[in-house]
């Protein structure tokens, strides 16, 4: 199964403050174990909110919102896609992070195309697997 890890943000983060040497040396060393036991499919951290945008689609026009989102509380910071094989794989792994001070961090499964049942006729599956295969070959 596909688990979304998701790192929350802070003031620091939002102030657009990087991490020191020390901390991505710690989360260095954590994604080494994960790449070397074949977990970790994908990670990236992610710019300040005043970089991005929200669309709100609401009636026939969608509505385009600058950042930053002050007014948001559960704001990403980040996030780890992880290949695991079950829920309680990814929370042993994720104890094992570097983080500290209260930090809550949310792992969530992602569906897979199974998941739909008969709702993924043929013609989707094929249609999904050659979206991942163009997007595997840009990678």
């Amino acid at each position: 199964m596909r688990v979304l890890v998701t790192i929350p943000g802070n003031k620091e983060s939002e102030a657009g403050v990087l991490p020191d040497t020390k901390i991505l040396t710690e989360m260095g060393k954590f994604n080494d174990e994960l790449v070397r036991a074949g977990i970790m499919l994908a990670g990236e951290g992610l710019r300040p909110s005043s970089y991005g945008k929200r669309v709100t689609f609401s009636g026939s026009t969608p509505t385009v919102k600058d950042g930053p989102f002050a007014e948001s509380k559960e704001l990403i910071a980040g996030f780890w896609i992880w290949q695991v094989k079950s829920m309680d794989e990814a929370v042993e792994w994720i104890k094992r992070s570097p983080f500290g001070g209260g930090v809550q961090i949310e792992l969530r499964p992602i569906f897979e195309m199974e998941d739909f049942g008969a709702a993924m006729t043929e013609e989707l599956k094929a249609q999904e697997t050659r979206q991942r295969e163009q997007m595997a070959a840009k990678a």
